[in-house]
């Protein structure tokens, strides 16, 4: 079960409730970035492809896709200024 941190370690106190300086909560920190950075993965050149691939079809598909609306949208405003203008 995981170790649900109290109000005053989060403050930058310890577990007898003794504030801790600036160094320890530094060092505190970087050991922490350290460990998570041990999980970290590289993706492989078939992974950065393969994204790289889906992200330029997904903002394509949105390119057109709001090509369309502006083009819609703008046909309809120009038809109703010039609707507005002879009435």
């Amino acid at each position: 079960m995981a170790k649900v941190a109290t109000r005053s370690i989060a403050a930058g106190a310890d577990d007898k409730g003794a504030v801790r300086g600036w160094w320890d909560q530094s060092v505190n920190f970087l050991r922490d970035v350290r460990t998570e950075m041990r999980k970290v993965t590289v993706p492989s050149m078939k992974e950065v492809r393969a994204t790289t691939g889906v992200v330029i079809v997904t903002v394509a598909l949105f390119a057109i896709f709001f090509y369309g609306v502006d083009r819609v949208l703008g046909y309809l405003i120009d038809h109703l200024f010039a609707w507005a203008k002879t009435a």
